[in-house]
């Protein structure tokens, strides 16, 4: 092989004037699609500040037209928002942007514990996984609580939000999902994200990945709810979510760095998920400690790795 030329073997680092189609609104919206997911819409905008501060909004005024399983998704957000209120915005047609209405029950139509609400996000990060796997071939692991990452480097980012009641007796959870897809290196917000063209994804196809998730996540969101939320319980014929997220997740078996109200810090080995989805932590003394999603402002490794 000539020196000069690149392996072919290296991910290419995409040029910012990549191309970046339309999401195919034919495709995503045929009947046939939306009913083997059990979606009961799926609207597409050109551009919004952020899609779950949409859906919220929209649940709260007319919650009986956003269904189980409503999708919203944006071709540009302008004021993507995290956890904790941490705000981005990626360029036009480069991510995918996607916010989905949960309203869980069971097939029986029994409401699922909202206790086991809090391992939506990580169903989510599990669904997202297996279609970036299955569909762009690449491997991505589970980041406690709520990222999605590549090598490392964070190429989604996952938010729950819960709505109020309505007129309804189940409380509705928006639930987001912003992915990386064809930003170059230098369009990348900090350092430590990256996206699928970055990383040399056999596809950047956003329509693809899009469908290849949603209908990931509805297969697995079913079962999740007709198991009554039981993170313990064998899902979609396979294992439980509780051991899908723990074999995925790059967090636990390290040491790690929890940044918590009030200017507290916690520096301890990451063991486990409990039941409800919580970091238990054994600091450095011997003692256990619940880290809850909602409690927690950071979580860094404390060697080299993740972020």
């Amino acid at each position: 092989m000539d020196a000069e030329q690149p392996s072919n073997s290296e991910p290419q680092v995409p040029s910012k004037d990549v191309e970046r189609p339309a999401l195919d609104r034919e495709s995503l919206q045929q009947p046939n699609f939306l009913s083997a997911t059990g979606i009961p819409q799926l609207e597409i905008v050109d551009s919004t500040g952020s899609t779950n501060a949409d859906l919220i909004r929209a649940v709260t005024v007319e919650p009986k037209k956003w269904g189980d399983l409503a999708v919203l998704t944006a071709e540009h957000q302008t004021a993507a928002r995290g956890r904790l209120d941490r705000h981005w915005e990626a360029p036009e047609r480069s991510a995918v942007s996607v916010s989905i209405v949960l309203r869980p029950v069971t097939s029986q139509g029994m409401p699922v514990p909202t206790q086991s609400y809090s391992w939506l996000s990580l169903l989510a990060a599990v669904a997202l996984r297996e279609a970036l796997q299955e569909t762009a071939g690449v491997t991505a692991e589970i980041k406690w609580p709520n990222d999605v990452l590549v090598k490392g480097r964070k190429i989604a980012g996952i938010l729950a939000q819960m709505t109020p009641l309505g007129d309804g007796s189940v409380p509705a959870v928006v639930l987001g999902v912003g992915l990386n897809v064809s930003l170059a290196e230098d369009e990348l917000p900090v350092p430590t994200a990256t996206s699928l063209a970055v990383e040399g994804a056999t596809t950047t196809d956003r329509t693809a990945l899009l469908k290849s998730y949603l209908s990931r996540f509805a297969r697995l969101y079913r079962s999740f709810c007709n198991s009554e939320g039981d993170p313990a319980a064998g899902l979609a014929g396979g294992a439980s979510l509780h051991k899908r997220v723990e074999s995925a997740m790059v967090t636990l078996g390290r040491e790690v760095r929890a940044h918590l109200p009030g200017d507290l810090e916690l520096v301890g080995h990451a063991s486990r998920l409990d039941e409800h989805g919580s970091l238990l932590v054994v600091d450095h003394g011997g003692r256990e400690h619940v880290i809850t999603a909602g409690d927690v402002v950071h979580l860094r490794a404390t060697e080299s790795g993740y972020a």
